[in-house]
């Protein structure tokens, strides 16, 4: 029942063994230890192995969080913060064995300030379920990454999505956390106040920690306004370079966007057959905009006009909420869509992001090293902000195949930091990425992250072994 890397402390087992039995002691049926379920709850996304904890304990309010937490600390037991398992980059993964907290149950909306504009929530609650509770009062939430996803992991990973061009990521929209600290006490990080200058910005601190500072268990979220109209469109295009051109030129215009999607022709033709949908395969943007019924017409006109300069068009707009629906829930099952284009193969997601100038470069160069090296690769992004992805299908049983996708992935990381970008935009570090690290932010700042993580989290039980080693 003990992982991996409990080989290197030849206490851990023990150690972790009584941890298990105080923890079912203290909370009795909370406790599981079935293997299944251990299984479960560790990496299942990636081509990284799964790396289950030696016990599953499915928490239900911050006093049972506390509880675990208080008895790893005593014994140095490392602990794995989980939501709902749709991260992809193993940050779920227990390399020294230890405790998982599944905070699903965690799923109360405690409060919406409707005055305001925010909310009080648990960190089991997903997106889907608080839009649906927010739509009666003509408000909605709207970080949208496509996995019904849990707001604490959304907040955890730092994460983002299809609206992120107009309403920006989750450490754009997260006012406060409550959070239980390494050695089971609770720290609030800030006011409900939209703004402050008293002191360290601790939200943004814990605001993509992945976990590895602390345990969220309270979650104060800006709203919206839902919108008077909103209307979606789709456009193709001759090419990949034009479709890009055209992202960069509609976010340089100034036009106020909210949504700016952009697929691969072979994105297309997966999507259609997955979707049942009847495009056009050839590079596609999809875009959405939100405003008054003027204000929206006028955002399309003027995306229209700039799509025609790079031979783009003609739009066709979905305005019926069925729609939309349908055409945005074709988007987020792209990674279900494309798993037919080599059957038996495993589908690995990674995503870089750069500045909007290089964009077009950046993914044609891209688009150029999946032909050469003859991979399954379709390219779908958040090209508004720069934000791209591919889903790459690898038989991850075959040594060739993985090391020519690990390839392909490490020339994507380099060619993005190259470019002033970033190792991933939006699905963050954990294990998968944290060789890229020193790369892309430098030494110093990657050792004052150390140095963060050595004072906040002196034992490294909070899940050791994601963004920075210590």
């Amino acid at each position: 029942m003990v992982a991996a890397a409990a080989k290197s402390d030849s206490a851990m087992p023990d150690r972790i063994a009584q941890a298990v039995q105080r923890l079912q002691a203290a909370l009795d049926h909370k406790v599981v230890t079935g293997r299944a379920v251990r299984e479960q709850h560790a990496n299942v996304t990636t081509y990284l192995p799964n790396e289950p904890a030696d016990a599953v304990v499915f928490a239900e309010c911050t006093e049972d969080v506390q509880a675990v937490v208080r008895i790893c600390d005593a014994l140095s037991v490392p602990v794995i913060p989980w939501g709902a398992g749709t991260s992809l980059e193993g940050h779920v993964n227990a390399p020294f064995g230890g405790i998982c907290i599944d905070l699903s149950r965690m799923n109360r909306i405690l409060a919406v300030n409707t005055a305001d504009l925010d909310c009080v929530i648990e960190p089991g609650v997903t997106r889907k379920r608080l839009n649906e509770e927010l739509r009666d009062q003509g408000l909605f939430f709207p970080i949208d990454p496509g996995a019904d996803a849990s707001l604490g992991g959304m907040v955890s990973t730092r994460c983002s999505g299809t609206n992120a061009v107009r309403y920006g990521t989750m450490k754009d929209n997260v006012l406060s956390l409550k959070v239980v600290t390494p050695t089971g006490e609770i720290l609030t990080t800030a006011t409900r106040a939209r703004k402050s200058s008293a002191g360290y910005d601790l939200t943004r601190l814990y605001v993509g920690a992945e976990g590895t500072l602390g345990i969220i268990t309270e979650i104060t979220l800006k709203l919206y306004g839902i919108p008077e109209a909103v209307s979606a469109a789709v456009c193709p295009f001759p090419s990949i370079e034009a479709a890009c051109n055209t992202v960069i030129a509609t976010i340089q215009s100034g036009i106020p966007v909210a949504r700016i999607e952009l697929l691969d022709e072979e994105q297309v033709k997966a999507s259609n057959a997955y979707a049942k949908l009847a495009l056009a395969e050839t590079p596609t943007l999809f875009l959405e905009f939100h405003g008054t019924e003027a204000s929206v017409h006028e955002q399309a006109d003027r995306f229209g006009e700039l799509a025609a300069e790079y031979g783009g068009g003609p739009s066709v707009f979905a305005v019926k909420p069925e729609e939309r629906t349908k055409l945005w829930q074709a988007r987020h099952d792209a990674y279900w869509s494309v798993l037919p284009m080599r059957p038996g193969a495993k589908a690995v997601a990674t995503d870089v992001c750069v500045p909007i100038s290089s964009l077009a470069e950046c993914v044609m160069e891209t688009k150029r090293d999946i032909v050469e090296m003859g991979l399954v690769a379709p390219i779908v992004g958040h090209v508004g902000d720069g934000n791209f992805h591919t889903t790459l299908m690898v038989n991850v049983d075959d040594p060739e195949d993985l090391a020519k996708a690990k390839h392909y992935m490490k020339r994507l990381v380099e060619r993005a930091l190259a470019m002033g970008g970033t190792s991933t935009g939006e699905h963050g570090v954990g294990q998968g990425k944290m060789k890229y690290m020193e790369g892309e932010h430098g030494t110093a700042a990657l050792e004052a992250m150390r140095a963060i993580k050595r004072a906040l989290d002196p034992k490294n039980i909070m899940n050791p072994g994601k963004i920075v080693a210590i």
